[in-house]
Parts: structure tokens; sequence; C-alpha cells
């Protein structure tokens, strides 16, 4: 069985560490735990992790943002994975920080990488792991906060968290949406 798990971000120095790419740094760090690295290829940085005989491909898209469909649908077609083995990681300002939802599927709550997925792909009928970046911000001032980096509070926070995103994906690929998502929802 394979999966395709999708870390949304923006490529380049001065968006590391920013709450938008969240995505790109759940992949990280899991890509550090197992022991494995993203090598450049077409439209994306790419890992591959074997867990419980399954096969994971972990996209980091180069396409910036608002193009992640693109990536997402040619790593799909490449690796020949279904819909309901695709797994986004995305941030959510609309939840508290550090809170995980996992989803079966919904709307793009107005966030570009999302949007451009469903558009690409003419569905929404994916998984979407939702890390909550929080939304202390002005009212206007939403791209500015989202492209800024974690207060210290919060990284000092984030190890704890990106285990937790961690041993979600895993049980994602283990035993399916539905039953992660009643195991990681209310924790």
């Amino acid at each position: 069985m394979k999966f395709l798990i999708v870390g949304l971000g923006n490529i380049g120095k001065e968006y590391e560490d920013t709450r938008h790419n969240i995505g790109f740094t759940i992949l990280d760090y899991i890509g550090k735990k197992e022991d494995f690295s993203f090598k450049t290829d077409r439209l994306a940085d790419v890992g591959q992790w074997k867990f419980k005989g399954r096969t994971m491909i972990l996209i980091k898209p180069s396409t910036y943002m608002n193009l992640s469909g693109k990536a997402v649908n040619y790593w799909m077609q490449q690796e020949k994975i279904a819909i309901e083995n695709v797994l986004v990681v995305t941030d959510d300002i609309a939840l508290p920080f550090g809170t995980i939802r996992l989803r079966a599927k919904g709307s793009d709550g107005g966030h570009n990488g999302l949007k451009s997925i469903n558009e690409v792909l003419g569905t929404s009928e994916y998984a979407r792991l939702r890390f909550g970046v929080g939304n202390d911000f002005p009212k206007g001032r939403q791209a500015e906060y989202v492209l800024s980096k974690w207060s210290d509070e919060q990284f000092a926070a984030l190890p704890e968290r990106l285990d937790k995103c961690k041993a979600l994906v895993e049980s994602f690929v283990s035993i399916g949406v539905a039953r992660t998502m009643s195991l990681f929802n209310n924790q």
C-alpha cells in the first residue's frame, strides 16, 4: 500500500520556521526521527518512508503555496496513489496553537494551498491534518502573522506537538482516517 503525505509550505530561507510552513516542519521532523532525507525532484522535495509494510511518499512542494495542487497531482499520478491514501498537512489559524485536527475532507477555509489542491484535483475529498497556529493578530494582518516565526513559547512547545503529528501519520496509514480521527481529535 502506498500513501502520499504532503506537507504544505513555501520554499526559501525567509519562510523557514514560520507558522505557514508547519507542513514542511512536520515532514522534516519525521525525516529526522526515521533517518531519511528529502531529495529535490519534479515539483517537490521528496522522501520515502516505510512503516508497517506501507510505503509513504512524502513531498514538500517546491511550487510555492498557491500552486501546491500541481505537485500533489503530479505525485499522485507518478506513484499511482489513490485520493483516499493522500494526507495533506497544513497550518490552520482557526485552531489554537498546537491543536491538531484530522479531517477526511473539507473546504479550503481560505487557505491558498488547499484551494490550489481542490482546484487541480477537482475535489476536496482528501484527508488533511490541520495544525493550529492560533489567530493572535490584528484585523487585516493575517498574512503577516502566518508568515512570521513562532514565538519563543510556541517554539519550545513544538517538539511535543510534532511527536503527536508523527503518531497521527502512522495511525492514518495503519488504521485509516475514521479511526485515527477518533483517537487524535479530542486530545
